[in-house]
């Protein structure tokens, strides 16, 4: 979806236009952006220029000085605003998850592909983190969120695909996916209860 492989078959249509084929970077400038798993921010850079660069070369590039004036306010949305000067190895693996969305909404994008976000967060964590995405997702960015962990699923979801080697083997609202039976013997084990 965000362009790093190229599709076998089918199409991507992201605001009218098939963006199969197309490099990431033109991807996003389409308007699909995405987080990482591992995040990978530019560690000789504070918190700030990390956001300020996704700025100055996202779908309206702006100056540094704007970038930075913006990038300030795409901290404060995820919560990250006291740590601007911060360089990345100075912060949490929480926050710079929070670092990876920030960068990720600040180049403006109309889908945001959230890549297991939450992925090693204490309980205390994932809730601010859901708060985090839910605001993302009200300023009208919709989201495509890869996750294992299921109260995060149920949490934020309004509709759930669940792939089993590459097969659908449920597609609809989450709390019908989760009790079909092939799902929870997929994912849950046979014996489970859902």
């Amino acid at each position: 979806l965000s362009g790093a492989i190229a599709p076998t078959r089918g199409r991507i249509v992201v605001g009218g236009q098939d963006i199969r084929g197309l490099q990431p970077h033109r991807v996003a400038h389409i308007g699909v952006t995405r987080t990482y798993q591992i995040p990978r921010p530019f560690d000789s850079m504070t918190v700030l220029d990390n956001v300020a660069m996704a700025i100055m070369f996202g779908r309206e590039p702006r100056s540094l000085a704007e970038a930075r004036r913006a990038a300030g306010r795409q901290l404060d949305v995820v919560g990250l605003g006291h740590r601007s000067d911060a360089k990345p190895a100075e912060i949490n693996l929480h926050e710079r998850q929070l670092l990876e969305m920030a960068r990720a909404v600040a180049a403006g994008p109309t889908v945001l592909l959230l890549d297991e976000a939450l992925a090693g967060l204490n309980p205390v964590e994932i809730d601010q983190a859901v708060r985090v995405v839910r605001r993302i997702h009200d300023a009208g960015i919709t989201i495509v969120i890869v996750e294992h962990l299921l109260c995060v699923v149920n949490q934020l979801a309004s509709r759930v695909v669940v792939l089993d080697r590459g097969t659908v083997l449920a597609d609809g609202e989450p709390q019908a996916v989760m009790r079909n039976p092939e799902v929870v013997r997929a994912y849950l084990g046979k014996h489970a209860h859902a």
